[in-house]
């Protein structure tokens, strides 16, 4: 981790984190957020890609979580229970408390952890102030004026990413 706002890593989407690259980077957990990251805002399930790729990456021994500042709690955990997948809803991300919470209920350690978010101001930032490997992926649709906005705020931050866009390094 250089600075708390720049990505370890930038991805095009979760599908970069094969099983392979999930290990070769010597983790056992993904903590993924779930918003514009695993699902588009208000989608209810799991599709059949992303059953998959849960499905590869467990089967490999990773676990994958939620970790998700969604103001919903019921709809954290309809996606969750489809997804098969631990979760925390309103993480309060960049704070500590989520992770924390995420940490201790799978038995891991920081070190043992990445964290995947479309988000520099809370996935990002968050992992990195707990010394979580963070992964930055593009968000799966900027549909909103606001989120358009927030993604150009962001920009120079994902630019700065050491280890650009990928995870061959």
């Amino acid at each position: 981790m250089s600075l708390p706002l720049i990505p370890d890593y930038r991805v095009s989407s979760i599908y970069e984190l094969t099983p392979e690259a999930v290990k070769r980077l010597g983790k056992k957990l993904v903590l993924a957020d779930l918003d514009n990251t695993l699902a588009r805002y208000r989608q209810k399930e799991p599709d059949q890609a992303l059953m998959e790729w849960k499905r590869r990456l467990n089967e490999a021994g990773i676990t994958v979580f939620i970790l998700s500042n969604g103001r919903k709690p019921h709809r954290s955990r309809r996606f969750a229970e489809a997804f098969r997948a631990d979760f925390v809803s309103h993480a309060g991300k960049p704070g500590s408390g989520g992770f924390r919470t995420a940490l201790e209920r799978t038995g891991c350690s920081p070190r043992q952890a990445l964290m995947v978010g479309d988000q520099i101001f809370t996935d990002i930032w968050g992992a990195n102030r707990m010394g979580i490997t963070s992964v930055l992926t593009r968000p799966i649709a900027l549909d909103t004026v606001f989120r358009r906005l927030r993604y150009g705020v962001e920009t120079p931050f994902r630019s700065l990413c050491p280890h650009g866009e990928g995870l061959e390094s």
